[in-house]
């Protein structure tokens, strides 16, 4: 799941029926998205709704974000749903929110602490690309509560860096962490990619020396996705040359890079809790969390996606989403909505669930959704628990080391029902 609180695609089959309602979040604090579509530079990998912009622009994308905000609770009831007014997560995401004026973010945030009561120990993050980080917004980050930045690093190796398009270097990113820590904003997450054009396995061991040795108390692992939504992955697919894609290290190479960075960050203390992100102890991403565990999230900007407990009985929840483009989104484009029923809650129950380590309690699901209900997936789990994809501790079960390799074949066997859209 991308930050935009997307489930993953995957094929639905027929559905059955289902009459067991369950509280998939209602009454429990809401988690709020962000996104920011605009960078720098856009990174020849990167398959998100971002792009270069005029500056001009971003004061009326802000405008158009603080009003969406103030009508969040007509939104909610008109897709459908119940919204909290607690919030204990923010993510700013993009792009590149710290491209943003200090005024323009502080205007947003704002926005959202008159709209919505914001816990006092709130996680509230910023992602940030190395270089961005001026003196004036670090100060804007502070007086907003920011206490959580995601670094855009990719890589520690400055050719690799540059292959993709990111204008920092190393230096620059160890001068932000300690700026950063120097400000008091200690709870950093340093973002990586297997499989960049030019990546070795020497050069990957190094970047993840250099993750480790900075001391963040978060790692974000990601293998380099290759489709046809980046200009990268685009020129692989059609075996050019453009962009250094002949020298993207192969899949073999990618897995491999994968393996290792579980077993270095590990050994050093930052443990694997979701199949891409390792924290050390107390820093796991609380706002993430809630994508994978179904919890209530609202989300504000270009194809920022939320997701909220029905008002119906009849339904589970509600997910809906603006347009993916900025110009279809200033122009208000209608949201696109579709109701999550009780049997799709429960598939995604599973594919969300089973990204994180400690996997999903089968004896809660029955709880929440009838045994019945779960019965079917029990032979499935049997078969991949057979098939060294999947393991058993106790009521819970879990995806192997093999399994988050080959988690999408996984995930896709737990998808048994269609939903539901307009």
């Amino acid at each position: 799941m991308d930050g935009r609180g997307r489930p993953e695609d995957g094929k639905r089959l027929p559905p059955k029926q289902m009459h067991r309602r369950w509280d998939n979040g209602c009454g429990m604090p809401l988690g709020v998205y962000f996104s920011v579509p605009f960078c720098r530079t856009k990174c020849s990998y990167c398959n998100f709704a971002s792009d270069v912009f005029s500056r001009a622009v971003f004061e009326r994308y802000v405008d158009r974000v603080c009003a969406d905000i103030e009508n969040s609770p007509q939104v909610a009831a008109e897709m459908g749903g119940r919204l909290e007014r607690a919030v204990d997560s923010i993510y700013l995401g993009g792009g590149t929110p710290t491209v943003l004026e200090a005024a323009q973010l502080e205007r947003i945030l704002g926005a959202v602490r008159s709209q919505f009561d914001v816990h006092p120990d709130a996680e509230i993050t910023v992602e940030c690309a190395p270089g961005t980080l001026t003196s004036a917004m670090l100060e804007s980050l502070l007086r907003c509560g920011v206490n959580r930045v995601s670094l855009g690093v990719q890589s520690f190796v400055d050719h690799e860096a540059a292959a993709v398009g990111r204008l920092h270097k190393r230096a620059i990113v160890l001068e932000d962490i300690a700026r950063l820590r120097a400000a008091g904003i200690t709870n950093i997450n340093i973002d990586l990619i297997a499989g960049l054009p030019h990546q070795t396995t020497e050069s990957w061991e190094f970047s993840l020396a250099e993750a480790i040795a900075t001391g963040a108390g978060h790692v974000s692992v990601y293998m380099l996705e290759v489709d046809d939504d980046s200009r990268l992955g685009r020129e692989l697919l059609a075996g050019g040359t453009r962009y250094h894609a002949h020298f993207v290290p192969d899949e073999e190479a990618m897995a491999d890079f994968y393996l290792a960075a579980c077993e270095r960050l590990s050994s050093s203390g930052i443990a694997q809790y979701e199949i891409s992100n390792f924290a050390r102890a107390g820093f796991e991403a609380r706002h993430n969390l809630k994508y994978w565990t179904r919890l209530p999230y609202f989300g504000f900007g270009v194809d920022a996606h939320s997701m909220l407990a029905s008002a119906a009985l009849d339904i589970d929840a509600v997910r809906f989403a603006p347009a993916d483009s900025l110009e279809l989104y200033m122009s208000s484009s209608p949201l696109q909505r579709t109701a999550v029923s009780h049997r799709a809650a429960l598939e995604e129950s599973f594919f969300l669930g089973l990204r994180l380590t400690r996997g999903v309690s089968l004896r809660e699901l029955a709880a929440k959704f009838g045994e019945e209900a779960v019965a079917n997936s029990r032979a499935v789990v049997a078969e991949f628990v057979e098939g060294g994809l999947m393991q058993e501790d106790g009521d819970f079960v879990c995806l192997t080391a093999r399994g988050r390799l080959l988690s999408n074949e996984v995930f896709e066997r737990f998808i048994l029902a269609d939903e539901v859209t307009r």
